[in-house]
């Protein structure tokens, strides 16, 4: 009997969701099914299918039965109608946005967005002809002059990696669908346990599956969703250009995604306790977490976010020669370019968010040297308070590197 998840609660969607017409022989568990190719002794049948007149699978480039049940979680999740998923987070990103673009179009994003993203926005797509044009990330006044003036996509992130700014989406995609532009959402930081931007007006939302999604660093992989026929683009976009989710990977974020709820609620009880700690402490010059009311756009994050999540950034006196010294003294932590893991996370956004930019770069979207990005973990907020207290102790021991 199929499922009905109308009014069933995201923890509930995260278990159970998308997986029952993959579930053989009584298992209670997805396959990983890694045939690359899916035989048939019907002409017909095969034709069909291979023409997506009927329901079925043909080439793993193309489908892949562990990779649908994946596709399929996320879209319930995210309440979209269709979700189609890619080798790697920036390959959802770049699939997306190369789907729709041609020479000769406009796209107006914000100007911290993850550097990868950047790299695209000042890189490759002015290469193609495409004018790109990059806002004050939160100035929504310049955002929306941006947009009146024409575009065929507004690509937003929020909360933006690693600052956690935030963009009020219902606003820009009722700016975006006045010029008739496509409205792009990256929805990695807030996941759809506490954002869902298809229901504030965005036609696409995607993720980098990598993070909170698989939530255990041992998969990547991206995922986008939104009305059947955008989807359907993107797809064939996709399958033609190969960036494909490997079936082993998406095993992986299946089994992560069933505890998604339970893992971002830690988080985001973590990083809230983080955040006002550090707000106590002398030696950090800013905190950056949506959830604090100091936060600038606070009161928009608290409209269209159910919390406020696992991410937040902070800068400490002396920059990048105070993290040489108290990051390495860090005793439940990664040193590592990843996030969204049960463990806890730092990394400096020079070597992790937007290691591909230069130190000017970086400086022109207000990203600091010795800006810290904290992706929390799910241990526990008193442990990981004490470990940045005898950290920062030692920091301060050697103030030299502080004056």
């Amino acid at each position: 009997m199929a499922k009905n998840f109308k009014n069933v609660d995201v923890a509930t969607k995260s278990v159970w969701a998308g997986e029952e017409e993959y579930l053989v022989h009584g298992a209670t568990q997805v396959p990983v099914m890694v045939s690359v190719a899916y035989g048939y002794d019907d002409m017909d049948e095969w034709y069909e299918v291979a023409t997506y007149k009927k329901h079925g699978h043909i080439y793993g480039r193309n489908t892949n039965p562990t990779v649908q049940a994946f596709e399929d979680k996320v879209k319930i999740l995210e309440g979209a109608e269709a979700a189609t998923s890619f080798s790697t987070g920036m390959a959802a990103i770049s699939n997306t946005l190369y789907t729709f673009l041609r020479p000769g179009d406009r796209i107006v994003s914000i100007k911290d967005t993850y550097g990868g993203t950047n790299k695209i926005f000042t890189e490759f797509l002015p290469q193609m002809g495409i004018e790109v044009v990059l806002c004050d990330t939160g100035e929504h006044e310049q955002i929306e002059a941006a947009v009146a003036n024409g575009c065929k996509i507004l690509y937003l992130e929020t909360p933006t990696n690693p600052t956690v700014k935030i963009t009020d989406i219902e606003r820009m995609a009722a700016a975006g669908h006045a010029v008739g532009a496509l409205v792009v959402v990256d929805n990695t930081f807030a996941t759809p346990i506490n954002q869902n931007p298809l229901q504030l007006g965005a036609d696409l939302v995607l993720h980098s599956a990598t993070k909170f999604l698989g939530g255990h660093a041992d998969a990547l992989g991206g995922v986008v969703c939104g009305a059947k026929d955008l989807v359907k683009k993107i797809y064939h976009y996709r399958e033609i250009n190969g960036a494909t989710m490997d079936p082993w990977a998406a095993y992986l974020l299946l089994r992560g995604m069933k505890t998604l709820k339970l893992r971002v609620e830690q988080q985001e009880k973590n990083a809230k306790a983080i955040a006002e700690y550090l707000q106590t402490k002398d030696i950090v010059e800013a905190v950056y977490y949506p959830g604090l009311e100091t936060h600038k756009h606070h009161d928009i994050a608290k409209k269209q976010m159910r919390g406020f999540g696992g991410m937040l950034s902070f800068a400490v006196k002396g920059g990048m020669d105070s993290v040489r010294v108290f990051l390495p003294k860090l005793q439940f932590a990664n040193r590592a370019a990843n996030l969204g893991a049960v463990e806890t996370t730092y990394g400096p956004a020079r070597t992790t968010s937007h290691v591909e930019c230069t130190p000017e770069e970086r400086a022109a979207v207000g990203i600091p040297e010795g800006l810290v990005r904290l992706s929390c973990g799910i241990e526990d907020a008193n442990d990981l308070i004490a470990d940045l207290e005898q950290a920062f102790a030692f920091l301060e021991s050697n103030l030299e590197v502080t004056k």
